[in-house]
C-alpha cells in the first residue's frame, strides 16, 4: 500500500506526546495552553499543544473528508472541540462526585454541537455562528434525584468549557505577512510583541514515536449514519463545503464514556457534512486528576479553535482563487473554572498578493472560524439527565 497523503508520508502517529521543553504563557487563570499549528498539504495540519500546568506538549493531526476535499485521515478541527468539551464535563462530574462523597458506577455523556454557515465569501459576508450545544447524561448512582440534579448543575458550571460558552469574547491577532508584521484590519489588534513563527519550532521536534496501543486518535472506518431528524440545511458530498455562498448547519455528536484502562474515550460522529467516525482518548495530566497518559480537556479545545480557524484560511484563498503559499498560527488560550478569557492569536502568512489580501484573510478566517463564533456568541448549554 502506497502512502498518499502528506500526514501519512510523515510516518508517525497522529497524536504523540513531545520529548523537548517548549515554552507556555503564564496563566491568567487557572490553566494556560500555547498551541503552534502549521499547514502541510491541502486540509491537512499538525499542532503542537503545550499546556503551563506540566509543560507537557502533545503533538496532534488534524484533516478533512471529501466534504472539503481532504483525505480523512486524521479527525476534523470541529472533533476536537466536541471532544473536549465531552471531557471537560465528564471530568467536571466527576470530580464533584468525588468532593461530595457520591459513587458514580457508571457515566456516558452524549454532546451535540451545532454550527451554521451563510452567506457569500465572494461578497465578504460569508459567516460563521455557532448555536446552543445540546448535552445528554446518563449517570448510574444511589443518589437521590435532587442530589444528582444538584451535582450535575455544579459540574456544568464549573467546566473550563462552559467558560467559551458563556459571555461574548473579543479574540485578538497579530499578523505577518512574508516575515513581515503588518496591521490587522477588522479583527482586533493584539498589544505587544508578535512571537515567533512556529516553522523552525515544528522542524525541532523530534518525531521517532511508535502508536500507542490502543491509538490516542484513529479513524474506525465506518462513515456515520445518516441523521433522523431535520436534516433541511444537512450537507454532505465531494466539496460540498467548499461553495462560494452558504446557508448550511454543521452538526457533531461526541459520545463519552470511562474505558476500563482509566481514561476518557470519546466517539465522534459527523452527521453534517456526513463524516466518517473517529475515536479520541483523553486524560487529565498528572497531579490535576489524571495520569497524563493522553491530552488533557484543555488540550483538545484549544486544538479545535487552532484546527478550525486555520481551515478557514485555506478555504478562504481556495474560493477566492488567490495564492497564499504558506499559513500558520500560534495561539495562547487560558481557562479556569467555568471562565476562558479572549484568545490570542499570532497569524503567519506567505503570499505574493499583497497585504490587502493579507488583511482580508486574516478577517475572512476569523468570521467564518465556527469556533471564533462559538467564543464571541453567549450560549447556554441545554443539558438532558437521566439517573438511575
Amino acid at each position: 500500500m502506497s502512502l498518499t497523503s502528506p500526514l501519512e508520508q510523515l510516518g508517525y502517529p497522529l497524536f504523540f506526546a513531545v520529548d523537548e521543553d517548549l515554552d507556555a504563557p503564564t496563566p491568567s487563570l487557572e490553566s494556560a495552553q500555547r498551541t503552534r499549528v502549521r499547514h502541510l498539504q491541502g486540509m491537512q495540519k499538525e499542532a503542537m499543544i503545550t499546556d503551563s500546568r506540566t509543560g507537557t506538549t502533545w503533538r496532534l493531526a488534524s484533516d478533512e473528508g471529501d466534504y472539503l476535499d481532504g483525505d480523512d485521515v486524521a479527525p476534523c478541527p470541529l472533533a476536537f472541540m466536541t471532544t473536549g468539551m465531552v471531557a471537560s464535563y465528564s471530568n467536571a462530574i466527576r470530580e464533584v462526585a468525588a468532593e461530595r462523597g457520591i459513587t458514580v458506577q457508571d457515566l456516558e455523556l452524549v454532546h451535540d454541537n451545532y454550527y451554521t454557515m451563510t452567506g457569500s465569501a465572494l461578497r465578504g459576508d460569508m459567516t460563521g455562528g455557532a448555536l446552543n450545544p445540546e448535552i445528554q447524561i446518563r449517570l448510574e448512582t444511589d443518589a437521590d434525584e435532587p442530589t444528582v440534579e444538584s451535582l450535575v448543575s455544579a459540574a456544568v458550571d464549573r467546566s473550563p468549557a462552559t467558560g467559551l460558552l458563556h459571555g461574548e469574547l473579543e479574540n485578538a491577532f497579530s499578523l505577518s505577512l512574508n516575515g513581515e508584521r503588518i496591521e490587522t484590519g477588522r479583527v482586533a489588534d493584539l498589544d505587544g510583541e508578535m512571537l515567533d513563527a512556529p516553522a523552525a519550532t515544528f522542524d525541532s521536534i523530534p518525531r521517532d514515536h511508535d502508536e500507542q496501543d490502543p491509538p490516542l486518535g484513529r479513524n474506525t472506518g465506518r462513515l456515520t449514519e445518516a441523521f433522523t431528524g431535520d436534516r433541511s440545511k444537512y450537507t454532505s458530498g465531494e466539496s460540498s463545503s467548499l461553495a462560494s455562498e452558504q446557508d448550511r448547519v454543521l452538526h457533531l455528536r461526541g459520545r463519552g464514556t470511562l474505558a476500563e484502562d482509566g481514561l476518557t474515550s470519546v466517539e465522534v460522529k459527523l452527521y453534517s457534512p456526513q463524516g466518517s467516525i473517529f475515536e479520541l482518548l483523553s486524560d487529565e495530566p498528572v497531579g490535576h486528576g489524571g495520569d497524563g497518559r493522553a491530552p488533557g480537556a484543555a488540550s483538545y479545545l484549544a486544538a479545535g479553535i487552532g484546527f478550525c480557524f486555520m481551515t478557514q484560511f485555506g478555504r478562504y484563498a481556495d474560493i477566492v482563487d488567490k495564492e497564499l503559499s504558506d499559513y500558520a498560527i500560534v495561539q495562547d488560550t487560558h481557562f479556569g473554572e467555568g471562565e476562558a478569557v479572549p484568545v490570542e492569536t499570532h497569524v503567519f502568512l506567505e503570499s505574493p498578493e499583497g497585504d490587502s489580501f493579507a488583511r482580508d484573510v486574516l478577517d475572512m478566517a476569523e468570521q467564518t472560524c465556527f469556533l471564533h463564533a462559538l467564543c464571541r456568541t453567549d450560549l447556554e448549554p441545554e443539558v438532558t439527565l437521566t439517573a438511575g
